[in-house]
């Protein structure tokens, strides 16, 4: 346990690290922080949260900067965690109706607002389509002779295809057909949904339709769709402006991860529970970011957990800022995820 005095030193050195990317002495935490005490004081300070692990040297001229140990002390005990603004929340709405006219869309766009603010790399992982469920299909008529049809998944995935419809096809037409399909198919997970199903279906229900066999393709082709999952990413030139990947081998590593989906699928499946859970230096079980840290945040569809959002950056990171991001897409990816999925 740290007493009040170290826990504010600490506070500081991680504050002015974070802003500056420069160690700090005690005479510069004496200046620029109103602690009350002396530069010998803090110094002899410095030196016990050194040798307790909260900070190190990496010169024996230079000063001290946090270890991952002090930020992990610092995201548990220290941190105040802010909220993002009205401002902010408005601009994220703007920016979503701004972009936004499909639902892979919205994984895009996701990922670009959640790097356009925390100035770090995001990561967000999209459902996998094959663990959606079926939810209906419905029929969108564009003029008389042909209609959009439009398949909808629990998660919002959207399949749809122009079709053309037999001559005199009514709209009460379009809705049983609609209705035959939704009534066998609805609630039924798309992996479970096989040929043989489809066949009964086409025998059974509605035989010799053409509307009927149009509007079947549709469902064979939306099975039929890559079924992994998929991780949109935001902002990796950001690596590039952050001084401890001046290095050019290690951000080389960090950029050749990040194009390796399969892997960074299994990266981001390893965050579960709910809210969101910081990742500091060693504790990200890839050996290619222990130099990092990862923020993540899973996100619902009508209660059940479908995906992750993530920020990876620098352990030198605004903790604070990017956890109230990632809290909030937390909370409402669900809801705009519902309001695009038409």
């Amino acid at each position: 346990m740290l007493d009040d005095r170290k826990k504010k030193i600490l506070q500081a050195i991680i504050n002015d690290y974070v802003s500056t990317a420069e160690p700090i002495g005690s005479r510069t935490i004496a200046r620029k922080y109103d602690l009350g005490i002396s530069p010998a004081t803090i110094r002899n300070e410095m030196a016990d949260l050194e040798l307790l692990g909260y900070i190190e040297q990496l010169h024996t001229s230079s000063g001290r900067i946090p270890s991952a140990k002090g930020y992990r002390f610092f995201v548990d005990s220290l941190l105040s965690r802010p909220v993002i603004s009205e401002n902010e929340i408005s601009l994220i709405s703007n920016w979503y109706g701004a972009k936004v006219r499909r639902i892979e869309e919205v994984f895009q766009e996701t990922a670009r607002i959640i790097s356009r603010m925390t100035h770090n790399v995001s990561l967000v992982l999209a459902p996998q389509f094959s663990h959606c469920t079926f939810k209906y299909l419905q029929f969108l008529p564009l003029d008389d002779r042909r209609v959009i049809v439009v398949i909808v998944t629990d998660s919002g995935f959207v399949e749809n295809k122009i079709i053309d419809i037999p001559e005199d096809t009514t709209v009460e037409e379009l809705q049983r057909v609609a209705a035959a399909i939704n009534n066998r198919l609805s609630g039924v997970s798309l992996d479970a949904i096989k040929a043989s199903v489809l066949k009964d279906i086409r025998s059974e229900v509605i035989p010799d339709s053409s509307l009927f066999e149009a509007a079947l393709s549709v469902v064979t082709s939306a099975l039929t769709i890559d079924k992994k999952e998929r991780v949109y990413l935001g902002g990796t030139t950001q690596l590039l402006n952050q001084p401890e990947f001046r290095d050019v081998d290690k951000v080389k590593n960090i950029l050749s991860m990040l194009e390796e989906e399969q892997l960074l699928c299994d990266i981001l499946q390893a965050g579960d529970g709910d809210g969101v859970v910081v990742k500091i230096g060693q504790e990200n079980k890839y050996s290619g970011i222990k130099d990092c840290s990862m923020v993540q945040a899973t996100y619902q569809v009508e209660g059940q957990v479908v995906g992750t959002i993530a920020v990876l950056g620098p352990t030198r990171m605004e903790y604070g800022k990017i956890m109230a991001v990632l809290e909030f897409m937390h909370s409402h990816l669900g809801e705009i995820l519902k309001k695009y999925k038409m």
